[in-house]
Parts: C-alpha cells; sequence; structure tokens
C-alpha cells in the first residue's frame, strides 16, 4: 500500500466516533466486496427554519416588496434558503405572491 493511501484512509477514519457521537441515528452500509461503505444521517428538521419563517412573514408583512436577496440581508440566511422557506410557506398556504416577479409584493395569509 502506498503511504499517502494509508494515510489517507487513517485521516478519513478518525471522524466517524465524532460523527457518531454528533448524529447518533446514523446507517452504515458496506459493500461488503471493497473497502466502501455509505452512511445515512437522520437529522431532526431544526427550529431555525421555523424562526427563518416567521421572520420572513414578520418582515414581508411591513415590507411586501422585498426580494429574497433582500429578505436574506436583514435577516442574516442565505437567499437559497430564503426561497425554500418561501416554498414552504406558500405551499402552507401562509403566503402568497401577488402579481410578476419583478413588479409585484407579497400578501401574508395566515
Amino acid at each position: 500500500m502506498h503511504p499517502k493511501v494509508f494515510y489517507l484512509t487513517g485521516a478519513l477514519g478518525s471522524g466517524i466516533k465524532r460523527a457518531l457521537e454528533a448524529w447518533p441515528r446514523i446507517d452504515f452500509l458496506d459493500d461488503r466486496d471493497g473497502c466502501l461503505f455509505t452512511a445515512t444521517v437522520h437529522r431532526k428538521a431544526e427550529k431555525g427554519s421555523e424562526i427563518s419563517s416567521e421572520k420572513i412573514l414578520s418582515l414581508l408583512k411591513t415590507e411586501p416588496d422585498l426580494s429574497a436577496r433582500e429578505i436574506a440581508q436583514k435577516i442574516g440566511i442565505t437567499p437559497r434558503a430564503v426561497e425554500k422557506q418561501i416554498a414552504k410557506l406558500r405551499k402552507a398556504g401562509r403566503l402568497r405572491r401577488i402579481g410578476p416577479a419583478k413588479g409585484g409584493h407579497w400578501e401574508v395569509l395566515k
């Protein structure tokens, strides 16, 4: 075995114990033929997304013309995270877009 490969393998395995401590619900699937495995981490939904949703709704009640980028800057998350939260809020019937993407505004429903 090449020394670099051996060192790399040793370094990769060092985090498994820490991962198991941080996320006790990890499933390992071994390919049995080689030395590969797949780890699936099962995590609970984080409450941070619920807080972000409420912050987004609160902002849009007072400033319905805000874009995802502007919301992200105001609450300190990424624009993509804002877009995901908006999609969830729309699906839940809590938020609706009135008009086009440019020039329209948001309406908070519940």
